[in-house]
Formats: structure tokens, sequence, C-alpha cells
């Protein structure tokens, strides 16, 4: 089946040369071009295509702001250009958290080193986002506790009541409307979670990749300050945006969240995110846990890899970890899961319906090693009523 495809950009010779590439393949038909936001809206909903390239910064309307419409009008998955820098970073987030689906380098010598590589990349991510589920990154999402002013010491933001309950503000211009006609998961799909009395981790891993930002933001900021285990999250991102998802994380969380430095001792209430462009290894020497920050491995596809850091989990605390596994492309998290249920570890995973892409959570599922599956929105309450 042919993929069409709507190029949102205000440079010409941008959208010629990804026009050029696209078509190329012979398997993606771009059925339009538009210049600004606004006009993307507009084509968006009168060409009806299967995904939207999008660039941020445009005249008329940028693209954050052509995102949200699209995502009100008619939900189509989107893929984000983006510039590898720190405000880069923040922008594409803001862009996750508005509905899109994923982003890549606007540079395309940052992610090819030549053209046929290039070609693959691009077409590969096209195909994966036109798979995705858009209504999964917004609709329905549970507001979350927004940064508070200079003035509001952070302590009063930790001491409110959890995510989830009156007291939390609601984001309602970030929205989506739910859909009500979607089927229920078949009942095969699902495992039924286990609500025996909460179990004493020494610590909790979460891995995810493609709709993670939001899945993340949506499960930690559902946890109190005094959420009893540290927590190690891999996200597969550049290392020009770990930086900035992890000081977005910690504004709108009540537990400490930051990016994982070398040496670093794990303690609880404290969430550690693995660095982009290298690998993050969980140490247990003396009864002391501590974090190793490794050199990216060019073997390995990705750099943070949530192989690596389970794995290390596995060996440091056999038994006493609890793994968690989120919405993204691939199987990353599945060899390390393995790990963690040979030594008697337990592993949660994201069910299918509320994925945005059901690849790392399907293959922990399909081999047998989820104890529990659970909606994203079920992930967050589950961590606070099963860790002790």
């Amino acid at each position: 089946m042919t993929i069409s495809v709507l190029v949102v950009d205000d440079s010409g010779f941008f959208r010629k040369r990804l026009t050029e590439i696209l078509t190329g393949s012979g398997q993606i038909r771009v059925v339009g071009a538009a210049t600004n936001g606004r006009e993307g809206v507009e084509l968006a909903e009168k060409l009806r295509p299967d995904v939207i390239t999008m660039d941020y910064e445009m005249p008329v309307m940028d693209g954050i702001s052509a995102v949200r419409e699209i995502m009100k009008k008619r939900p189509t998955p989107v893929l984000m250009f983006s510039s590898l820098t720190y405000e880069g970073a923040r922008v594409t987030l803001d862009a996750l958290e508005a509905g899109a689906v994923d982003f890549l380098p606007k540079n395309f010598e940052e992610i090819a080193r030549d053209s046929s590589q290039l070609q693959k990349i691009l077409i590969d991510r096209i195909l994966d986002v036109a798979r995705s589920r858009p209504d999964n990154r917004s609709a329905s999402a549970p507001a979350v506790v927004p940064a508070e002013p200079a003035s509001t010491p952070r302590s009063s933001l930790r001491d409110r009541a959890p995510a989830g309950q009156s007291e939390r503000p609601v984001r309602e211009a970030r929205r989506v409307p739910e859909k009500t006609d979607s089927p229920a998961e078949p009942a095969s799909q699902r495992r039924p979670a286990r609500r025996g009395p909460a179990k004493r981790y020494a610590v909790v891993g979460i891995g995810t990749s493609t709709g993670g930002p939001v899945a993340l933001q949506r499960v930690l900021t559902a946890l109190p300050a005094s959420f009893p285990a540290p927590i190690v999250l891999v996200q597969h991102m550049p290392a020009s945006f770990t930086p900035a998802f992890a000081e977005r994380l910690n504004k709108l969380c009540r537990i400490d969240v930051r990016q994982a430095e070398d040496g670093d001792v794990l303690r609880p209430g404290l969430a550690l995110l693995a660095p982009g462009g290298k690998q993050m290894m969980i140490e247990n020497r003396g009864g002391q846990a501590r974090v190793r920050i490794l050199p990216g491995d060019e073997r390995l596809n990705y750099k943070p890899c949530v192989d690596v850091t389970f794995g290390s989990l596995a060996r440091s605390f056999p038994g006493k970890t609890l793994g968690v596994i989120l919405t993204g492309m691939g199987s990353d998290g599945k060899e390390g899961c393995r790990m963690m249920k040979q030594s008697g570890s337990d592993i949660w995973s994201q069910d299918e319906k509320s994925s945005v892409i059901y690849g790392m959570p399907m293959a922990v599922a399909k081999a047998g090693l989820t104890d529990e599956v659970l909606a994203l929105d079920e992930v967050g309450p589950r961590l606070v009523e099963g860790v002790a």
C-alpha cells in the first residue's frame, strides 16, 4: 500500500529535496506541500494524508500550533523536523506533547552518511509513523502539573495531591477529544494485573522510544515526592535533547528528575535519565548503587539502549527490580527484560490500545516476559500502589 504524505515547510529547497527522496522509494506518494502552518492545517483536512512532515519555525502559523489544530480537527501522524540544539529540543518536546509522533534532524547530514542511507532512514521513519496511533499521544491525557512560577517554592509543588486528583489543574487546550467508538482490546492481549501487597523493589527501570516523552510525563507526574524506590529512565533520544527533557520532567514532577551523570548514587524519589548518545549501566557495590556512563557503542543501534541498562539492573539487583516497557518502535528492552525475569524480577508492559507504537511492549509481551499489561494511564497509579 502506498503511503500519502503532506510536506509542510517554508523552505522551497527542503520541500523539493524531501519530496524527491520520498517519491523515489515507490512506497510513498507526496500528495501536497504547504509553505506555512495555516496552509498545512487546511491541506490536512482537504487531502487527508496518511502522514504529515512538519517544520516548527514558519510564518503565519508555527509548526506546534499547526500540530495542535490538526490533532483537534483530524488526528494524523506527524513527523517533526527540528534542529539538534537545546532550543530545538525544547520546541520539539512541545510538538510531541501537542501530538506529533516523532522527530528527525532537519539537517540531513546529521542523520546519514550518504544519500542511500538517508533515503532508507527517511522512508523507514515515514512508514513507522504511518502505523502509529496519533490519538494516543493526547486523547484523554491526564493534565500534568504545570511548572510553577519562580516565586513558588518547589517543595509546595510536591506537597500537592498526586496527579489525577482534584487539586490538579487541567490543560484543556492540549487535549484531543477522546474517541469513544474504538473497539475494546481483546482479552487475549491483556493479562490481569495482580493486586497483591506492594513489593519492595531496589530500583524501577522504565524503557521507551517513540511516544515515550509524553508517556513518561504522564507516568512520572502521577508519582508522589515520597516514592520509595529509585527510578532509571531510558528514552531513545539524541544527546542534545536529553538535558532539556530531564529539565522539563523535573519542573512537572514531584519526584526529582535529572540527566544521569557518571557516579550518581541511586536514591528513592530520584529518577535518572540516560544521556543521549551514551550508555547507562547500574553497578551495585557494597550495597550502594551507582551509575556508570559509558561511550555509545557503535555496534548498538540505540544510544542509550534499554537492553544495556536493564541487563545491568538484572546483574546488580537479581530478583529485586521492576522493569517497565512503554510505547516504542522495535524490540529494544526484550533481552534486558529476559535477563530480569531469569533473575526473578518483575516486568510490566504498556498495552496496545494506549501505545503510540506497539513495538517494544509487544516484543516483551509476545516473548512471555510480561507479568502485567497496563494501559498508560494505569502505570503511574499502579507504581504508587505496587511499590513499597
